[in-house]
C-alpha cells in the first residue's frame, strides 16, 4: 500500500467540521424514516393511508431535526414540551392504522426524551416509550420474537439518535472553543507586544531625551563631555532598536545588573542622586528579566512622574513561604500627588509590571508615604516555574 494512502489521526480530526457531523445525523434520521415508510408500504395501504404516512413521516423528521440540530438549546428549553408532545401524537396515533409497522418511530420519541427532558426523569420517559411500544406489539398479537425485536430496535434507535446528536453538538462546541482559543491567543499576543513596547520604548526614549538635553547644555562649555554623551545616546538608540526587534521575535532576555547600571547612568544624567545596591546572587533568566523590567519601568516613572532628588534601588535575596525569593525595592522622593494618593495605577506601566511579576509567581506593590517617598517593591521566586513548553532556565 503506498505511503500516505491511509488517513492519519490528525487528518481524521480535521475533516469533521460541525456541518459534516450534523449531515451524518440527518442521513441517519433519513434512513430510519425511510425504513418506517417502507415497512408501511409493504402492508399495501390505500392512497389516503399512504399519504398520511408520508405526511406523518415528514413531520416527525422535521421535529427530530429541530431536536437534534446544534445551537437550538434555547428553542428546546422554551418549546421543547410542545414539540415533544407533538412528536408523541405523531408517533402513537398512526399506530392505530399501521400497527407495529409504525413502531420503529418510537425510537425517535425515545431519543428526544433523552435530549429534552432533564435527568433522571428522561430515562423514566425513555423506558416508558419503550414499554408502550412493546405493549402495542403484544396487544396486536405479535409473537414474542417480533415483539422483542421491536423493543430492542426502539431502544437502539433512541440511543443512536441521542448519541449522534450529542456527538454532533460536541463537535460544534469543540470548534467554537478552538475559534475562541485562537482569538484569545491573538489578543494575548497583541497585549504582550503592546506591553513590551511600552516598557522598552518608555525607558529608552526618556533616556535619550534626558541625555539630549544634557548634551545641548554641554556643547558650548564642555564639548568633550558632550561628545561622550552623544556616544551614550547612540548606544541607547541601538539598544532600543535591538529591544524592539527582540519584541517582534517574541521574547527578550534582560540582565538585572546591566539594567541597574543603565538606570544609574540615566538618573545621574537627570541630576538625581542614585544609590544602587544589587546583591542577590545568580538568578534564572526569567526572574532576572522580570526584575530588570521592573527597574526600567520604575526609573521611567521616576523621570516622568516625580520631582525626585534621590533614588534608591536595592535587590536582596530573601526567603518566603514557598522558598527562595529576590526582593527588589525602588524608592524615590519627590513623588507627585497622584502617586501619594495611590492613583498611579491608572496608567498601563504598573499594571504591566504587576502582570509580569504575577506570571512567574511573584508579588508587586506600589505605595507612597506621607514624606513624599514612593516605593515600588517586587518579590519574585529565584527560580520561577517554567512556562508550558519551555525548559527551566
Amino acid at each position: 500500500m503506498p505511503r500516505g494512502f491511509l488517513r492519519s489521526d490528525r487528518q481524521q480530526r480535521d475533516t469533521l467540521p460541525p456541518q459534516l457531523a450534523f449531515a451524518i445525523v440527518l442521513m441517519v434520521l433519513c434512513g430510519f424514516v425511510l425504513i418506517a415508510v417502507l415497512n408501511v408500504i409493504g402492508t399495501d395501504p390505500g392512497p389516503w393511508l399512504l399519504a398520511c404516512c408520508l405526511l406523518s413521516s415528514l413531520s416527525l423528521f422535521a421535529i427530530q431535526t429541530v431536536h437534534s440540530a446544534p445551537n437550538t438549546e434555547r428553542f428546546r428549553l422554551r418549546y421543547g414540551p410542545w414539540t415533544l408532545g407533538a412528536q408523541a401524537v405523531l408517533t402513537y396515533v398512526p399506530m392505530v392504522f399501521f400497527g407495529v409497522t409504525w413502531g420503529g418511530m418510537g425510537g425517535f420519541l425515545a431519543g428526544s426524551c433523552l435530549l429534552i427532558i432533564a435527568a433522571p426523569i428522561c430515562w423514566v420517559a425513555f423506558g416508558a416509550v419503550v414499554a408502550v411500544t412493546g405493549l402495542v406489539a403484544v396487544l396486536e398479537g405479535t409473537d414474542w420474537v417480533d415483539s422483542s425485536y421491536l423493543v430492542v430496535s426502539t431502544v437502539l434507535t433512541g440511543l443512536i439518535v441521542y448519541g449522534l446528536t450529542r456527538l454532533s453538538n460536541l463537535v460544534a462546541e469543540v470548534h467554537r472553543a478552538r475559534e475562541e482559543l485562537a482569538e484569545m491567543a491573538v489578543a494575548q499576543e497583541r497585549l504582550r507586544f503592546a506591553r513590551d513596547l511600552h516598557d522598552l520604548l518608555g525607558f529608552g526614549l526618556s533616556a535619550i531625551t534626558l541625555k539630549s538635553e544634557l548634551t545641548l547644555r554641554l556643547v558650548a562649555t564642555r564639548p568633550e563631555r558632550a561628545r561622550e554623551e552623544l556616544v551614550a545616546i547612540l548606544q541607547i538608540s541601538r539598544q532600543a532598536l535591538a529591544d524592539v526587534r527582540s519584541v517582534a521575535r517574541g521574547y527578550r532576555e534582560m540582565s538585572l545588573d546591566t539594567e541597574a547600571a543603565s538606570a544609574e547612568d540615566v538618573l545621574t544624567a537627570a541630576e538625581i542622586e542614585a544609590r544602587i545596591d544589587v546583591d542577590c546572587g545568580p538568578l534564572s533568566t526569567r526572574a532576572g528579566t522580570v526584575l530588570a523590567t521592573v527597574i526600567r519601568e520604575g526609573v521611567t516613572n521616576v523621570l516622568r512622574h516625580s520631582k525626585a532628588q534621590r533614588c534608591v534601588i536595592e535587590a536582596r535575596a530573601t526567603t518566603g513561604p514557598d522558598g527562595a525569593l529576590v526582593r527588589l525595592v525602588l524608592a524615590n522622593d519627590g513623588a507627585e500627588e497622584t502617586h501619594r494618593t495611590g492613583s498611579q495605577d491608572g496608567g498601563s506601566g504598573l499594571g504591566n509590571l504587576r502582570t509580569r511579576v504575577e506570571e512567574i509567581g511573584g508579588h508587586l506593590t506600589a505605595a507612597a508615604d506621607d514624606a513624599g517617598w514612593f516605593r515600588l517593591v517586587a518579590e519574585v521566586p529565584r527560580t520561577p516555574a517554567p512556562r508550558v513548553g519551555q525548559p527551566l532556565s
